[in-house]
């Protein structure tokens, strides 16, 4: 058949087809948010409501997103569940009330057959409630006992500083998640992030919960794509255009892969909201481009692209600026509905082409600190030796926050001290969380610092009003 004669949008088709079968590209979870505001208390009957609510609002979710799967022919990798902070639920729960709660969300979640469930979280970024002191202490135990529980506590924001007395409990909270894990190599880590300036609406774990602005049951998309990204880029340096290749033309590229992406999750995020029943409302679009071990599917691959021999190679910051501002710009063009975190993903055990730098010597935990202030998010799935202090990962935490709290950004700090391994040991997690290499950490200690306490004060900026 001629060119001329194929029916109109068909090279959109073979485009989208190239996309999600050679270029990995998928949606990478459909994130249904529920309410619990109307079923909060701290009686004994709490943890049946929340079980029973998750079930009712979130038991088609699995079966309505494959059908949707099937029908438009793009992957959704996985499906999750966001619930309102915990905290905020149970507050006048003990520790045993916070762990019976989490044990009843991990339970909903294997009944209803989702991936994770997110939200087991508390936001003390200016204080900390009777409730958000139970969830903390509750935390080891409850993720140690659980297999689908995520769970985040935000200890900073723009506006309010950073409150130092919560990341000092956050380092002692790591090490424990880790002992309670030790013998999964402390993977229950993984399932635990800090924030600064968490959002409402983010879809992807460990982060995920369900703000208090939200409505009753609402339904985010986060989408994918860094191999489209990635091969579009490459194609773009292997057939230069006549006018040659620079940074404008890398960053057009960029932005149309981003809009094409952007469009298709949108679609697949309506059209999952549409049949899961009229009580669900769509959400947004994140569109974070998020890696996986898969080859090709690498963010640190596109860095390299753009000339870098290895990602962590001086002049990473500024790719990885690059690469955001225009996953941003293109899927901000796609989309009146793009929020979440948005942008560019670096976790560490996640990306093929990150754990081979981290294995080279090309990245080390102090450059992605310095990426950290123009990604996505921030210091994600970095594994450190077992043995490092809780001092030293509450002042990495704080060093974390101070970037988002001064740029007015999302920041965060997922953490792995994996028992009994040092640095440049690789630990195995298996799945979407990858091989860890594990980094090594500055040895000179932070233990003055961090027992100062109280409130690191909010920047000038927080006066904006």
């Amino acid at each position: 058949m001629a060119r001329s004669a194929l029916p109109t949008g068909f090279d959109e088709v073979i485009e989208t087809l190239r996309m999600v079968e050679v270029e990995n590209l998928d949606i990478r979870t459909t994130t249904l948010g529920i309410s619990l505001f109307d079923i909060a208390g701290s009686d004994s009957g709490l943890p049946d409501r929340v079980y029973q609510r998750i079930v009712d609002y979130g038991g088609n979710l699995v079966r309505v997103a494959e059908q949707v799967e099937a029908d438009l022919g793009v992957p959704i990798v996985n499906k999750r569940v966001a619930v309102t902070p915990i905290a905020m639920i149970a507050g006048g729960s003990d520790v045993d009330g916070m762990v019976a709660v989490a044990r009843a969300l991990d339970t909903a979640a294997r009944e209803i057959g989702i991936d994770y469930i997110g939200g087991y979280s508390a936001l003390v970024h200016k204080g900390i409630t009777v409730g958000d002191a139970a969830l903390i202490e509750s935390l080891p135990e409850a993720i140690g006992s659980t297999e689908r529980l995520c769970a985040s506590v935000n200890v900073a924001t723009t506006r309010a500083g950073i409150n130092m007395d919560a990341v000092r409990t956050m380092g002692h909270t790591i090490l424990a998640i880790a002992h309670r894990t030790r013998d999964r190599d402390g993977v229950g880590c993984a399932r635990f992030v800090v924030f600064g300036n968490a959002v409402e609406d983010n879809p992807f774990i460990a982060g995920a919960m369900h703000g208090v602005g939200e409505g009753q049951a609402v339904l985010n998309v986060g989408i994918s794509g860094p191999g489209v990204v990635n091969s579009a880029l490459r194609r773009l340096m292997a057939s230069p255009p006549p006018s040659g290749v620079n940074f404008g033309s890398v960053a057009e590229v960029i932005k149309r892969m981003a809009f094409k992406v952007t469009r298709a999750g949108e679609v697949v995020g309506r059209v999952v909201a549409k049949r899961m029943g009229a009580f669900v409302e769509f959400g947004v679009v994140d569109l974070s481009l998020a890696p996986t071990p898969a080859e090709g599917d690498s963010v640190a691959n596109i860095l390299e692209a753009m000339g870098l021999e290895r990602v962590g190679a001086p002049g990473s910051t500024a790719a990885l600026m690059l690469l955001t501002d225009a996953v941003k710009k293109g899927g901000a063009m796609a989309s009146s509905s793009v929020g979440g975190l948005s942008g560019a993903f670096i976790p560490v055990s996640e990306d093929a082409g990150m754990v081979e730098a981290t294995r080279l010597g090309a990245l080390t935990i102090e450059k992605l600190e310095a990426m950290t202030s123009v990604c996505s998010v921030g210091l994600d799935m970095v594994a450190v030796p077992g043995d490092t202090p809780p001092e030293t990962l509450s002042a990495i935490i704080a060093d974390e926050m101070a970037i988002g709290v001064t740029n007015h950004k999302t920041t965060a700090a997922r953490l792995l001290p994996v028992p009994g391994r040092g640095p440049g040991d690789v630990v195995s997690y298996g799945g979407l969380l990858g091989d860890a290499i594990v980094m090594r950490v500055n040895p000179f200690s932070a233990e003055g610092f961090i027992r100062l306490g109280g409130r690191i004060p909010a920047p000038m900026q927080s006066l904006k009003n």
